[in-house]
């Protein structure tokens, strides 16, 4: 490490200014005139201006950069470098002297540094009436007041200010001694004017003043809190001891002996005991001020508050049960005959585990009022959380007590809120969890519905086991799929499918509209829906596999009768099906077609979505082209080739089907499912694609009051598809009562329930012949549906295309 040094007073300001000088760009520091800073150089180009300047004058002029910007002020100082210091880094420490203010014109770059034009600025006398003065003892008294409230600074300076006669350089000197805003500063040096410099270092000595108040006062209230935690201390050790010359028990140990009367009620297992017990010995010889004191006290609380041993005993009355479930619920059979096999097992063998439910279905078709149903009608306590969008892990296990307001999982806490261990726990939306960085609940889960491993499930926070064996844990979902299968294995999926327009019609009767009446003020005898106006209602406002659109419905219909009420309507109001737009508007549905006349190249398929069922149309056309196959309606990878599958089919059996031969040799096909802005996938259109491309080529139109659903083959084999039941309810709500099914699908027809299939048709296939012989029209009624073979008409009058 060199050094070159030069004596202050041997480096006398200069006399004139040089026009350039190499330019030091700084950050944090503002350098005034007469007075001494250190600047650490370490950017390549600022070493080598400062390096240039000591091969010629020794001077440089000083420029701060502007706090978070690129650029830099205009107005500077010219300074002397007193001593420079080379470090091994090659990094520069050098202290620099100010000389005078000076003002850059321009800058240019020169051999690897910047070389600025500057002129000097020319300061005003300082002026010797009373308001400088009164303007300079203000700032000398601000000066001391800093000067004894930061130690750093010393007597020393406040000496120094004293000797200084001028008071603008005064002013500098506050400017360079004290730390504040660059921008402060920046107005001190940029002060050309004695008396404004003088008001702007004021300005600058008040806002530190500020900062000093502030940092005394913290400090004075962290010193009067140390004092007040010590003279507590002191207090209670001399309470301790009077209470003990007085024979009276300390308050502190009377809370330990209550918490130990606590743990010995709480008929803890052995190990919560010990662990409560080895917290009560941590407590007892820990200060009640102490931060720790609080968190093993709440720990305490926990354990003993736990229903350890305490249950609600079963009411295990099948008929009692089977009532309870009919008056909550219709129809569900499926779910209502697996409690009651549940009740019948509990009364034969009492110690058998609870099952472990999962009702998965479409939104609103009863998954979690099923839950208090059977809460109800076992007699048991109702827990419900929702799983939906959790993606902590320690939302089920809980945190750890090294945690700052560490609490138990959701888990313990609802069973302490329950104060039963056996209560009917509903886990809500369980298809709807997350993963992220702070674990996968989904995991968590596996344990705590797993009745051979939640006999001893471990909390994060309580660190010992507790018994969930007894819990009847239910869960719900609207899907499957995203249940990770590991969990999903661990659960009886009881499915629940969507509610007919019949089932629809019977549950608003008994539930839905009495329950609405009474919550919008009305009686009976004020309102009525008939039949046919809550079919109108299912059939043109709320299409859907559940209930709550329906609901909302009827509340909506309640509403503006109880307003007509309100305003003094005494008569009872019926609301009957042409009543209906009036109450809720035009139709969002438009209602069914009458007539449904077969159309060439169009196909109506059946589709499962998380809502229920529906129907789609597929539809076919071709033009003149070079074997192209063009597919739109946002498809997936598994529904494109079901397309291509279907393509090949109806190639490979042409002739059979009435097909020339090469076709497509000069021709573009074109398959399009409406609807294009939903995303659709699944193999379970693949006849469908196939009877619409089969009418489009044949020349057979395919008839519309048929519904079909089922996965082909290359070789013309249907397969068995899924969610039935929802298909087929979908069509029906669409008023399609003929449908064609995988032969294969025939037994989850067979359980769809016979209210519904009465009026319906099915056809049962094979194969994608006999698929296309039930939905194809003959060939001679095909061909009088051809576009090409209509007669043109005239466009009609605007009133008869309206209607």
């Amino acid at each position: 490490m060199t050094e070159i040094m030069e004596p202050t007073d041997a480096q006398g300001p200069p006399q004139k200014l040089p026009p350039e000088l190499p330019l030091l760009l700084v950050e944090g520091l503002v350098l005034l005139p007469l007075y001494p800073g250190p600047v650490v150089v370490d950017q390549p180009a600022d070493i080598a201006a400062v390096d240039a300047a000591l091969e010629a004058q020794r001077t440089v002029a000083v420029v701060t950069r502007k706090p978070a910007a690129q650029e830099h002020y205009d107005i500077g100082t010219a300074a002397g470098i007193l001593r420079m210091l080379r470090m091994p880094d090659e990094t520069r420490r050098v202290l620099l002297q100010g000389l005078s203010r000076i003002r850059i014109i321009d800058e240019v770059q020169r051999d690897g540094y910047l070389v600025a034009r500057v002129v000097p600025v020319e300061e005003e006398p300082t002026p010797q009436d009373a308001e400088t003065q009164a303007l300079g003892r203000a700032l000398l008294d601000n000066f001391r007041k800093i000067a004894e409230m930061n130690p750093a600074l010393g007597g020393e300076a406040q000496l120094f200010a004293i000797n200084i006669q001028d008071p603008a350089r005064l002013a500098d000197f506050v400017a360079a001694t004290i730390i504040g805003h660059v921008e402060e500063r920046q107005a001190v040096l940029e002060a050309v004017e004695p008396k404004e410099r003088l008001r702007r270092a004021i300005r600058l000595t008040q806002s530190e003043l500020e900062v000093l108040e502030q940092v005394s006062k913290i400090q004075t209230e962290a010193r009067s809190e140390m004092e007040r935690s010590q003279r507590e201390y002191l207090l209670r050790q001399q309470l301790r001891a009077i209470q003990k010359e007085l024979g009276e028990q300390d308050p502190q140990q009377a809370e330990i002996d209550s918490l130990r009367e606590q743990v010995a009620q709480a008929a803890m297992p052995e190990e919560a005991r010990k662990a409560a017990e080895r917290e009560l010995d941590r407590l007892s010889g820990m200060p009640p001020a102490a931060a720790e004191y609080t968190v093993a006290r709440t720990y305490l609380d926990w354990l003993i508050n736990m229903p350890w041993q305490k249950s609600t005993e079963d009411v295990l009355d099948v008929e009692r049960a089977q009532r309870v479930l009919d008056e909550d619920h219709y129809d569900l059979e499926k779910v209502k005959e697996r409690i009651i096999e549940f009740l019948a097992v509990r009364k034969l063998r009492p110690q058998a585990h609870g099952p472990i439910l999962c009702f998965a279905g479409p939104p609103g078709t009863g998954k979690t009022s099923l839950g208090r149903s059977i809460a109800r009608a076992l007699g048991r306590e109702f827990l419900r959380i929702s799983l939906g969008g959790m993606r902590d892990e320690a939302e089920i296990r809980g945190h750890r007590r090294t945690y700052v307001g560490a609490l138990p999982g959701r888990i313990i806490q609802g069973l302490r809120r329950a104060g039963v261990n056996n209560p009917v726990f509903m886990l809500d939306e369980v298809d709807k969890i997350g993963a992220d960085f702070r674990g996968d609940p989904a995991a968590a889960l596996l344990e705590v519905l797993d009745p051979e491993q939640n006999n001893s499930f471990r909390d994060h926070y309580l660190e010992v086991a507790f018994d969930l064996s007894r819990v009847m844990f239910i869960t719900t979902g609207n899907v499957l799929f995203t249940i990770p299968p590991a969990l999903r294995d661990r659960m009886e999926v009881i499915p629940l499918s969507g509610y007919s327009q019949e089932e629809k019609v019977s549950i608003a009767k008994r539930y839905l509209i009495p329950r609405q009446i009474e919550e919008n003020g009305l009686t009976a005898k004020l309102i009525g829906i008939p039949d046919a106006a809550l079919r109108k209602i299912i059939r043109q406002y709320t299409r859907e596999a559940g209930l709550r659109n329906l609901e909302r419905s009827i509340g909506s219909v309640c509403r503006k009768v109880a307003r007509e009420v309100a305003a003094g309507k005494k008569k009872r109001t019926v609301v009957r099906a042409a009543d209906v737009p009036s109450y809720l508007g035009p139709p969002a549905i438009p209602e069914e077609e009458k007539t449904r006349r077969p159309e060439l190249g169009v196909a109506v398929g059946m589709a499962w979505t998380e809502t229920g069922g529906e129907t789609l149309r597929v539809e076919a056309t071709r033009m003149e082209g070079e074997r192209g196959l063009n597919l739109t309606g946002q498809l997936g990878d598994v529904m494109k080739e079901s397309v291509a599958a279907a393509l090949t089919y109806v190639r490979a059996n042409a002739k059979k089907l009435g097909i020339e031969p090469n076709f497509f040799e000069n021709s573009d096909l074109h398959v399009h499912v409406p609807a294009g802005a939903i995303p659709k996938d699944g193999p379970s259109a693949g006849v469908t694609m196939a009877a619409a491309l089969a009418s489009l080529l044949s020349g057979r139109a395919c008839r519309q009051d048929t519904a079909m659903t089922g996965e082909i083959t290359l070789r013309g084999r249907v397969l068995p598809v899924g969610g039935v039941r929802e298909k087929v309810l979908g069509a029906r709500r669409e008023g399609i009562r003929r449908l064609v099914l995988p032969q294969a699908n025939e037994s989850d027809a067979a359980e769809i329930p016979e209210h519904l299939r009465k009026d319906m048709e099915f056809i049962f296939a094979r194969r994608a012949d006999e698929v296309l012989e039930a939905v194809l029209v003959p060939a001679h009624e095909g061909k009088a549906q051809k576009p090409a073979k209509r007669r043109a008409r005239r466009p009609r009058a605007p009133a008869a295309t309206a209607k």
